[in-house]
């Protein structure tokens, strides 16, 4: 076995959920390393979240109720009630006091009339905190930087996690693509720890347009699988109802790498009062759900889609209100793609965030022993079929804090970890990306926001092919790459399995071929 290092704990990723984990556990007195593909706050989902964190402020029973619905009444109400009976606490205790994040507000404490609480799809009231339309960026760059002083937290950036080390059913550490010196390794380098935490994120590399950063290929429910760890829930994938519609002949292309990014136009928007209206200049959402534009997410997407079928597309009126005032940001973001927001702003759904992923408990345990996970990885059971908006940044922040608190007090215990193998030259530049290409494909046009079972069935079968395919480059080559492409294929394959396995339409998995059982009125079917 080559050099290796050890940690109390070690946690693998730097989006909200794996910084909670860290800090709770660091609060505990153990020592915690951190290691994340992540070279600036830019590539975690956490900074790309624009809306805000969900409160109970005084009513988690309405908080609950809301959650539940937004599900289709999918969700474990257990899970829902850890979620909104700690979210006061937490996000005081972190966010307020500890980080000091400034949200919006005309004065006044926390859970006081003097919070801008904002209202997005599917709440029933105002209860969530923000700042402009970039709440995660304020968030995650405080937390960062908090942690990054802290005596007990050593971050490894620029270092992915190629496999899990295991043995007999328990979980000693990671095997990490770089050594902490941030030198290449080409057969692994391992890492034991007390107890290991899968913060990985989303899934959205898996898909042809994602509001994802790049990189979000699956890469700790891929590991966690291989391993034997619990899957569930994974045919549940929501799209967001408005990003910009890259089709339309008003948006420029992107002038920079920035300006590439897909463009989220926040539900924050549609809380405000934006009217959703189709091609022909009409507001259709009143007709297919009483809530209209104000819908659960699973709902509006699809009524989005079919808009965009008949009659060409989708656009958002923001006229009812001062856009540019309201989101400065989003409307700086629309200019530099040419579109003007007083024109109505083009959308189209996007893939946004998997409600499924690695089976957890309360604590954010998972089926091996001294494996945990949080966040969009994990599946908490709070989400069900589909996610009450701005839920992901408080089911971080809340299972990160507790699964922390729980991964201590276990000693790091090295094993015999086998090298992982790099004899074999290395592939073509573009291998990679060109298998990417085919798993894009393969997941846009049959695993999407409508799905039917024959396009499933021949999905599950490419993907299959796929998957046996990179396992065969990846038992002679070690490379990162080749590695996300791996635990992209795996991760495809359990969507797609999944979704061929799941004959019932509710929340976000939606078979045309099939009834619905979503929230919607029967003018959604």
């Amino acid at each position: 076995m080559t050099d290796y290092i050890t940690a109390d704990v070690l946690v693998v990723g730097t989006g909200i959920a794996g910084c909670a984990a860290a800090l709770a556990a660091a609060r505990e007195g153990s020592d915690v390393l951190v290691a994340t593909k992540a070279e600036r706050p830019e590539d975690a989902s956490t900074d790309w979240a624009q809306g805000g964190i969900a409160v109970s402020r005084d009513d988690p029973e309405g908080f609950k109720r809301d959650i539940l619905a937004a599900s289709s009444n999918t969700a474990d109400p257990g899970a829902v009630d850890v979620l909104v009976e700690n979210a006061n606490d937490a996000v005081e205790d972190v966010l307020l006091e500890t980080l000091g994040i400034e949200f919006d507000t005309a004065g006044g404490e926390f859970d006081s009339p003097g919070w801008d609480y904002g209202r997005e799809a599917a709440h029933s009231e105002n209860r969530i905190l923000h700042v402009n339309a970039e709440t995660g960026s304020h968030i995650l760059r405080p937390l960062l930087s908090y942690l990054d002083d802290h005596d007990r937290v050593q971050i490894l950036e620029d270092t992915a996690a190629l496999d899990l080390i295991t043995h007999e059913g328990r979980v000693h550490g990671v095997q990490l693509d770089r050594t902490p010196d941030g030198e290449r390794s080409r057969t692994g380098y391992p890492v034991f720890a007390g107890s290991t935490v899968l913060a990985t994120g989303g899934i959205g590399s898996l898909y042809p347009r994602s509001t994802n950063p790049t990189g979000s290929t699956g890469d700790g429910i891929g590991m966690a699988a291989l391993a034997g760890a619990e899957i569930a829930d994974m045919e549940y994938v929501q799209f967001h109802p408005t990003a910009l519609d890259e089709t339309s002949a008003d948006v420029a292309e992107a002038a920079d790498s920035d300006a590439m990014e897909t463009v989220l136009i926040s539900e924050a928007v549609r809380g405000e009062g934006a009217h959703l209206l189709n091609g022909n200049g009409e507001r259709f959402m009143p007709a297919i759900h009483e809530d209209a534009e104000l819908a659960p997410r699973d709902v509006v997407a699809r009524a989005v889609a079919r808009g965009r079928d008949e009659t060409g597309e989708v656009r958002l009126d923001v006229s009812t209100f001062d856009f540019a005032a309201q989101f400065p940001d989003l409307a700086e973001r629309c200019e530099r793609r040419g579109v003007d927001p007083a024109d109505g702003i083009p959308v189209a759904p996007c893939e946004h965030f998997l409600c499924g992923g690695i089976a957890v408990d309360d604590r954010g345990r998972a089926s091996l022993d001294r494996l945990f996970a949080v966040g969009e990885c994990a599946r908490t059971g709070v989400h069900g079929a589909n996610r009450l908006a701005s839920t992901s940044l408080l089911e971080g922040l809340v299972w990160g804090l507790r699964a922390g608190e729980t991964a201590v007090g276990n000693e790091p215990e090295p094993i015999e970890a086998a090298d992982l193998l790099d004899s074999d030259p290395d592939l073509p530049p573009r291998f990679a990306a060109e298998k990417f290409t085919r798993l894009h494909r393969v997941m846009g046009e049959h695993v999407g926001l409508r799905r039917d079972s024959d396009g499933l069935a021949r999905a599950a079968a490419v993907l299959r092919r796929l998957k046996g395919e990179v396992d065969a480059y990846v038992r002679t080559r070690t490379a990162r790459d080749l590695y996300e492409l791996r635990h992209a294929s795996v991760t495809a394959l359990l969507i797609a399995r999944a979704a061929a396995e799941n004959e019932r339409s509710v929340g976000c998995h939606y078979l045309v071929d099939e009834p619905t059982e979503s929230t919607a009125t029967p003018a959604d079917d």
